[in-house]
């Protein structure tokens, strides 16, 4: 995934590409933001399915 950032030029949400010694802002369009927004989303989802079971094993080891 990559980087987002807020661009300090126009204030939108931007990708940034760090090379070098130079930042690149490209600004996101609607359906990249909502593809982003779905990705947290999963990766959110999995992490809390993830430790709601280390949670159920720690409960049954006690």
């Amino acid at each position: 995934m990559s980087n987002v950032a807020t661009c300090p030029t126009c204030g939108s949400k931007a990708k940034i590409k760090a090379t070098g010694e130079s930042v690149t802002y490209e600004t996101l369009q609607d359906d990249q933001l909502i593809k982003k927004v779905e990705q947290l989303k999963k990766a959110m989802q999995n992490y809390k399915e993830k430790a709601e079971q280390i949670e159920k094993l720690l409960k049954e080891k006690r």
